[in-house]
């Protein structure tokens, strides 16, 4: 017989590298997944986040990693496909914890705005309103009659702006003779806040949202430069405006005999900063009360106060930015429970003004 001879035929190694390489892609995507998944650097420090009626689930996620609540938008929407989730989303004010998982997250974006944190623990909550024209004193006896925080602290905390520094608009004011620094600064609105957020975490969040509100205004640093004022002026002007107007129409008129009367120079002689010296909101000022003391009195002093005397409302800083021209150098409120006011370019007409006023009263 014949020995038959068969040749074995040497493997290649392709299949084996093509297995290798793809064995690797799959573990860098893995990996990257990984890493994109995992919650950012946690923290104690809530973060306000906002859902506004109409945001789809796109927005919100994109959203999220701007905030920098979590490290990939194109993942989290990915896991909400998967897990079915985002059509509960709820609009409002949610406080998210940095740190959070996908499931905390959604778990509290899916909760009514403000009922608990993202952090997983279900904290309270509690609603706050801080009316325009608030001064630092009514602030921080609202927020302790609301939310019970201490409102000592909370004034203090408002004479201590370096601990705030990065929030505000344009650094730590810097004016001298200033009753409270960050008085005007504390925007107001309605808060939802977490029960156990402290003190210095409330005074922060009004500040953050001022500076929020001044960027909301369009072309705002150029319009600033323009007007040649400092954000401290500005404010200083708008809580002026907010203390004198009552009808929104006005606000630009009053802030413009506001620069009149700056650049004419006389004495404001505003009311409010008289009533803001002396601590409290007198219906009717007698003429001793106008010979206080104090440099917010601008019926003995030239120029601006110190600083606001109020939290002024977005309406009232936009009318300090963009002031409608007049030659008017005099207002007087009507009598006739209007809240508008009567307007003269000479004090002879203001005289007259006041007159009519007056007979409008009875």
């Amino acid at each position: 017989m014949c020995a038959v001879v068969t040749k074995t035929k040497k493997r290649s190694k392709a299949p084996l590298a093509f297995f290798l390489i793809v064995l690797l892609l799959i573990a860098s995507i893995g990996a990257f997944v990984y890493a994109s998944m995992r919650p950012v650097p946690a923290s104690d420090q809530a973060v306000a986040f906002e859902i506004a009626e109409g945001t789809g689930t796109a927005g919100i996620a994109d959203r999220l990693q701007e905030e920098g609540l979590i490290r990939s938008a194109l993942l989290y929407k990915i896991y909400l496909r998967i897990e079915n989730e985002g059509s509960s989303f709820k609009a409002g004010m949610h406080e998210l914890f940095p740190g959070s998982d996908y499931a905390a997250i959604t778990a509290a974006l899916n909760q009514k705005a403000g009922a608990a944190s993202a952090s997983g623990d279900q904290q309270g909550s509690v609603k706050v309103t801080i009316p325009e024209g608030f001064t630092i004193k009514q602030i921080a006896d609202r927020l302790s009659e609301t939310g019970g925080w201490d409102a000592k602290a909370i004034r203090q905390l408002t004479r201590e702006p370096e601990k705030f520094a990065d929030d505000l608009p344009a650094g730590v004011p810097d004016k001298e003779g200033l009753q409270y620094a960050l008085e005007g600064y504390l925007f107001p609105d309605t808060y939802e806040f977490s029960t156990d957020a402290t003190e210095e975490d409330v005074v922060r969040r009004l500040v953050q949202e001022t500076g929020k509100k001044l960027q909301s205004i369009p072309d705002f640093d150029n319009s600033l430069k323009e007007r040649g004022l400092t954000v401290h002026e500005l404010l200083t002007v708008a809580s002026l405006v907010e203390r004198e107007a009552v009808v929104d129409s006005e606000r630009p008129l009053i802030a413009g005999v506001i620069y009149n009367r700056l650049n004419d120079p006389m004495k404001l002689q505003i009311d409010a900063t008289v009533q803001y010296a002396l601590g409290e909101q007198k219906e009717r000022l007698l003429y001793s009360d106008l010979e206080i003391d104090s440099p917010y009195n601008t019926y003995k002093n030239e120029g601006l106060p110190p600083g606001p005397i109020a939290s002024p409302s977005l309406k009232s800083i936009e009318a300090a930015l963009q002031p409608e021209a007049s030659d008017y150098f005099f207002y007087v409120t009507k009598k006739d429970g209007s809240g508008e006011h009567l307007f003269a370019e000479t004090f002879a007409e203001h005289e007259q003004n006041i007159e009519e006023s007056k007979a409008g009263g009875n």
